[in-house]
């Protein structure tokens, strides 16, 4: 019995008949796809192109009897820029093949591409070639890619008014005489300014009162003059307060040069001759009396002030010629920071540590196991106002020495088996000093042997005395500046020379400075202002 159903059968063949009648049709009427264009009256924009099986499904094309797919013309084809191969394309893409490096500069940079991608490995590679062929590629592509601006900035016009440098105009010169700071512009800018009160500390609270804002100008920088002689640190920090205190202590000169000369800090302290014999008496000659030796008008500490005038405002006393101010030192600010003086709120403290073998314990014992010894001991100076000092050799350390480097503690007959704190003074030694050079013209004498008269400003001779009264001990340091620029001036002691001197024989024997090291300034808030 046939159980087929001719209706079936016959749709069947119909449903064939047409797909093989749309293929050949579509094999030779439809246009390529990437040339066909869809009529812009086309109601439905959606339009349904069927491919020849090859072009989709290559060598399966037989396994299926059609496919539709469908094409969208109409949208517009913004990402073919981004296609692979194409112009725009990433450089590193997986159709792009890079062009291999040949200088050192590629290959530098290269390595910093496959660096940034996790490649650590052909990174190295890369760099290790790139430093073959140029040890300064580095460099290279710094300047290349951080180059800096060679661009100058024009400095601002010191002479806005155009007036001759004659005409007293604070707008192109100070009335204390030219700037040579590298800040003058931005210090000149505060002339101007005021001292201005603190805000409310609340919202709709009256501002508190600031009575300094109104003081006149006059008694403000009296009251500077006062605080510089008291306490120069604290003036200068006043600089940091407000725009108006910072132009008086930069601009106002007077107070500087009243520091200069003075004997708080300046260089009337200074002793530039002998003062005393080295065990700290009087010198039995009346010729060779105390160092700066300034005449009586100059003498600061003694002027008498009319306290009916401002300080600031009266007139001083002619400076000795080496105080006036030259290209060395245009200012009396930079005189005073710059030019060699002694400190005598502090002392001077030289740390020496160095190595030395040590016996082994046994005969038998190997030699790389002998003992080294780590040696470590202090040196200290301290410089006395009326030209005399006192030195000290000891491996105490500073907290337990500073304090008791006085006058008062040297040679106060401490005997060795004394527990008293300023028993570290008994090895300490009287002595005298002088700087290098003068401010005035002097006679000298023979009591200057040892110096010439070519030795530079800032060289310091010191005599003390020696561990046995027949002997004497001569240092001769060098002031210098340790620390960064700008900062601290005048707080380093450098070795020149170290002898000892027979007085007996008139003997001379240099010490060796293998491993003394230089001294540095260290302030002993005890000492005050070293009186």
């Amino acid at each position: 019995m046939d159980t087929t159903n001719p209706d079936l059968e016959n749709f069947r063949r119909q449903w064939q008949e047409e797909v093989t009648a749309r293929i050949k049709t579509k094999d030779r009427h439809v246009p390529n796809e990437k040339s066909y264009v869809p009529s812009k009256k086309s109601e439905d924009p959606t339009i349904k192109v069927t491919l020849p099986r090859s072009e989709v499904l290559g060598d399966d094309a037989e396994t299926l009897d059609g496919i539709h797919t469908q094409a969208y013309h109409d949208l517009e084809d913004k990402d073919e820029v981004k296609k692979l191969g194409s112009a725009g394309s990433l450089p590193y893409s997986s159709t792009h093949v890079p062009k291999e490096p040949r200088s050192a500069l590629e290959h530098y940079e290269r390595a910093i591409e496959r660096e940034d991608q996790g490649k650590l490995g052909d990174s190295l590679k890369l760099y290790r070639q790139a430093f073959r062929l140029d040890a300064g590629v580095d460099r290279v592509y710094k300047n290349k890619y951080f180059s800096p601006s060679t661009a100058r900035i024009k400095p601002a016009n010191p002479n806005p008014s155009n007036a001759p440098a004659t005409v007293p105009n604070t707008a192109h010169h100070s009335l204390d005489g030219p700037s040579t700071e590298p800040d003058a512009h931005l210090i000149a800018s505060f002339s101007t300014s005021s001292i201005a009160a603190a805000p409310p500390p609340t919202e709709g609270s009256p501002a508190p009162l600031c009575p300094i804002a109104g003081i006149p100008s006059e008694i403000l920088i009296e009251i500077l003059f006062k605080t510089a002689i008291a306490d120069i640190a604290s003036f200068a920090r006043l600089s940091v307060v407000c725009k108006r205190l910072a132009y008086l202590v930069a601009t106002e000169d007077r107070i500087w040069e009243r520091i200069c000369f003075g004997h708080e800090y300046g260089f009337a302290a200074m002793h530039y001759t002998w003062a005393s014999t080295v065990v700290g008496l009087p010198l039995p000659s009346p010729l060779e009396t105390s160092g700066l030796h300034l005449p009586e008008p100059l003498d600061l500490r003694a002027l008498t002030l009319n306290p009916n005038v401002p300080t600031a405002t009266q007139n001083l006393p002619s400076a000795p010629p080496s105080l006036l101010l030259n290209r060395v030192y245009p200012s009396y600010k930079s005189m005073l920071r710059t030019r060699p003086r002694i400190r005598f709120n502090g002392c001077y403290i030289s740390t020496v540590n160095y190595h030395r073998p040590g016996a082994s314990s046994a005969p038998s014992t190997a030699t790389y196991t002998s003992p080294v010894h780590i040696v470590t001991y202090y040196r200290y100076l301290r410089f006395f106002r009326d030209g005399t000092c006192a030195s000290l050799l000891t491996t105490a350390e500073p907290a337990d020495v500073v304090h008791h480097l006085t006058k008062e503690n040297l040679h106060a007959h401490h005997n060795r088996e004394s527990m008293l704190p300023s028993a570290v003074m008994r090895h300490a030694l009287k002595g005298r000093w002088k700087l290098s050079g003068s401010l005035e013209p002097t006679v000298r004498t023979a009591r200057d042997e040892g110096t010439s008269a070519t030795d530079p400003e800032g060289d310091v001779h010191i005599e003390t005395e020696g561990v046995d009264p027949k002997y004497m001990y001569k240092l001769h340091l060098s002031l210098r500046s340790a620390g960064r620029a700008g900062s601290t001036r005048n707080n380093k002691l450098v070795w020149k020379g170290f002898w000892s001197h027979n007085r007996l024989t008139d003997d001379w024997a240099a010490f060796t400075l293998r491993n003394d090291r230089a001294f540095f300034w260290s302030r002993v808030r005890s000492y005050g202002m070293g009186w």
